[in-house]
């Protein structure tokens, strides 16, 4: 069942004189409460259960460890908002439209269906003109690009255990942001897979700030995306930047919440400069601006 996040719950008020327990203990099952419940985290994403979109599904009070959460059979993001275990689900922009269902192992081991509905959505079409290389491979290119793209779907099978600090990004750089997350894309005539992220416009050089803290998993300069970094922020939740003039960061490195990054360049397929941000949750491109905290393009 998906719902939007339940208010807090107030606390019973006890009367005096019902209870009374010596101040030592009231302490120590004061403190046993707060360790045996979740941190409200405050951070879900803007829900928008739509192919592109991510699903908030309610599954129940957060008591003990965690669920674990599958669609498909990639690992779902759980996190725990006001007293309940939410799954973060990311929708593949392939999805069809109806209703999905999740499989919930609790810590006892039994196994529950969940389900959502995705709701249709229509993206629009955008027609750019790039170089012919970028279009028609050579056979020299096409098989840089077949050697690539296995690299890239290893990277994005990284699963860590550790959950994000945060899922609020900041934008990791000022500038406009464009609404083409999703769009149909026909390059020189020809229709090639929609837009898995946002363009963000800036000029060349301008520092690319890590929007949270994360481990960098992969570098490089692709064929498309030109200079690339990918940061695992845990639990499935990456963030991609590309056409990058130049990459500061290297695979390994643990990176803070404003830590540079590379800068905005024009590299791979691009018609011109600007930094193009992505967003992967459970194995699914999402759109990135259901995470930024000002959700409105500055």
């Amino acid at each position: 069942m998906m719902r939007d996040r339940p208010a807090a719950r107030p606390l019973p008020k006890v009367r005096p004189g019902r209870l009374r327990l010596p101040h030592r203990a009231i302490a120590l099952l004061a403190l046993a409460a707060v360790a045996a419940a979740p941190a409200l985290a405050g951070d879900l994403p803007g829900a928008r259960a739509v192919p592109g979109g991510v699903a908030l599904v309610d599954l129940g009070p957060a008591r003990g460890p965690a669920p674990t959460v599958l669609r498909d059979t990639h690992r779902v993001l759980v996190r725990a908002d006001a007293g309940h275990w939410f799954a973060v689900v990311g929708i593949p922009l392939a999805a069809t439209p109806g209703r999905e269902e999740l499989s919930v192992a609790g810590s006892e081991g039994a196994t529950r269906k969940l389900g959502f509905n995705v709701a249709p959505k229509v993206y629009v079409t955008q027609s750019l003109t790039v170089e012919p290389k970028h279009v028609d491979l050579s056979k020299q290119d096409a098989a840089r690009y077949e050697r690539e793209k296995a690299e890239l779907e290893a990277v994005f099978e990284t699963w860590t255990d550790v959950p994000p600090a945060t899922l609020a990004l900041a934008a990791p750089v000022p500038g406009v942001r464009s609404s083409s997350f999703g769009s149909r894309r026909v390059f020189n005539g020809q229709a090639r897979n929609p837009h898995s992220g946002m363009d963000i416009a800036a000029n060349t050089g301008t520092p690319v700030a890590a929007p949270a803290a994360g481990t960098v998993v992969n570098t490089g300069d692709y064929f498309f995306n030109g200079n690339t970094v990918i940061v695992d922020h845990g639990q499935g939740f990456l963030s991609l930047y590309c056409h990058l003039s130049r990459i500061d960061v290297t695979a390994g490195e643990r990176v803070a919440t404003g830590q540079p990054l590379g800068q905005v360049g024009a590299t791979g397929r691009v018609t011109g400069p600007h930094l193009h941000f992505a967003v992967m949750l459970n194995h699914a491109w999402v759109d990135p601006e259901l995470f930024l905290v000002a959700r409105a393009a500055p």
